[in-house]
């Protein structure tokens, strides 16, 4: 029986410029997999990936940096979101990048994101079949903490799937997904911190005490997986693309010279891979 492969695709906002670079090389070598998962900004560049667009994850990221639609306090204000929603979700792929849906509806790569239950604390894992209808689980699997609002989709409250599963490896060993592929956002050797945000968290959630234990144990399943990637990566049971060293890009970045970078590091990365990495997958 043949091995069926899968790509784990880490968050980190605009750090995923360097997750856009590798995508990028994937398209142009035609490295495709049986199954692909995002988190957050993962979630967001593998719609571009899977849709065969190069380049156009990266665009959609840096294009609109001036736009205050786009990232802005003027957006958080008006909207209720950081990264504007309508703006990100509709006017970019319908009218000003447009989204190539055809391709992406014949694709062979059973696609999924991870959204967190705001109620019950907890990852969910969606697969995306309709994406003009299943878009607003990437947007739910994207909307960051305190700077987004909710999103509700069939009475349930959504948020980033980063706050739960920022890297769902083991959601993909127990589905037995034979040949793992990792794109992560930051170095190797790199853990989480314990949140300096408990108040805020316990001020903005009161309401919801299953996501506040979430948040404020995030650090801890974050640094487990991180062992366990480490682990398994020696022992050659996946294989893991990551940063040479700490992306010099903040969350919200707003210099595309350094977005640029941090694409050009992940392309060189994943092309510099590409031998041994083929020679995994088979």
């Amino acid at each position: 029986m043949k091995n069926k492969t899968g790509l784990i695709l880490e968050g980190g906002g605009m750090r995923g410029a360097f997750t856009a670079g590798v995508l990028d090389a994937f398209i142009e070598n035609n490295i495709e997999f049986d199954n692909c998962i995002g988190v957050s900004a993962g979630a967001c560049h593998a719609c571009s990936y899977l849709s065969k667009q190069h380049k156009r994850a990266f665009n959609t990221n840096v294009d609109y940096l001036k736009d205050k639609r786009y990232c802005s306090l003027y957006s958080l204000i008006k909207t209720g979101d950081l990264f504007g929603a309508e703006f990100i979700y509709d006017e970019i792929p319908n009218k000003l990048n447009k989204f190539d849906y055809e391709t992406f509806d014949k694709r062979k790569t059973k696609f999924e994101v991870v959204v967190t239950n705001c109620k019950s604390g907890k990852p969910e894992y969606v697969e995306i079949k309709d994406i003009k209808k299943d878009i607003i689980y990437v947007r739910a699997s994207s909307s960051l903490p305190f700077v987004s609002r909710m999103v509700k989709i069939n009475n349930k409250e959504f948020l980033d799937g980063g706050l739960t599963d920022s890297v769902p490896l083991t959601y993909y060993l127990k589905n037995k997904i034979d040949k793992v592929v990792v794109v992560l956002t930051r170095p190797y050797g790199y853990r989480k911190n314990k949140s300096k945000y408990t108040r805020l968290i316990k001020k903005v959630y009161k309401k919801y005490p299953n996501l506040q234990k979430a948040l404020g144990e995030r650090y801890i399943k974050y640094n487990e997986t991180m062992d366990k990637i480490d682990s398994l990566e020696k022992e050659g049971k996946i294989y893991v693309i990551r940063p040479s060293k700490k992306l010099d890009i903040g969350r919200i970045e707003k210099s595309r010279e350094k977005l640029e970078a941090a694409y050009k590091e992940g392309y060189n990365i994943a092309k510099d891979n590409l031998k041994h990495l083929t020679d995994f997958l088979k």
